[in-house]
């Protein structure tokens, strides 16, 4: 996984937060949904069944691990989770907190609009409520 590439997309989207067993854990820099990605570290997949079923169980376990870790910091109602690919063909899993107060309820987030960029300490301080969160998994 080390010559892994990140789609600059995301590179230009997100903070990237960790390393977890096989995906990347970023956040994205949208202050107004939390909202964090999952990138399996392999390159040229597109899709999650492309996946050994190794990875595919994987996946999933980090997943619902940060399901769990951001609805416990986020104080969430709901978590939608989804893996589009419209825009970036690289396979990436989101993960959004949604709340009946937040700024698109009911609608979905994307093309909600831009939305406001994290101040470098709130950034740095959800890094570490995020990747603490993940310790006790030991992912």
């Amino acid at each position: 996984m080390s010559d892994f590439k990140l789609h600059p997309q995301l590179e230009k989207d997100c903070v990237s937060l960790s390393d977890l067993k096989l995906s990347r854990l970023l956040l994205m820099n949208n202050k107004d949904f939390p909202w964090c990605i999952l990138v399996p570290r392999i390159n040229d997949i597109r899709e999650i069944h492309e996946l050994s079923e190794a990875d595919q169980q994987t996946l999933l376990m980090e997943s619902s691990e940060l399901s769990r870790v951001m609805l416990q910091i986020f104080k969430g109602e709901k978590m939608n989770i989804a893996a589009l690919g419209n825009m970036v063909p690289q396979l990436h899993v989101h993960h959004i907190v949604r709340t009946e107060t937040d700024k698109a309820w009911p609608n979905p987030v994307w093309g909600y609009g831009d939305g406001s960029i994290y101040p470098a300490e709130e950034m740095e301080t959800l890094r570490n409520e995020i990747i603490a969160g993940f310790e006790t998994a030991k992912l």
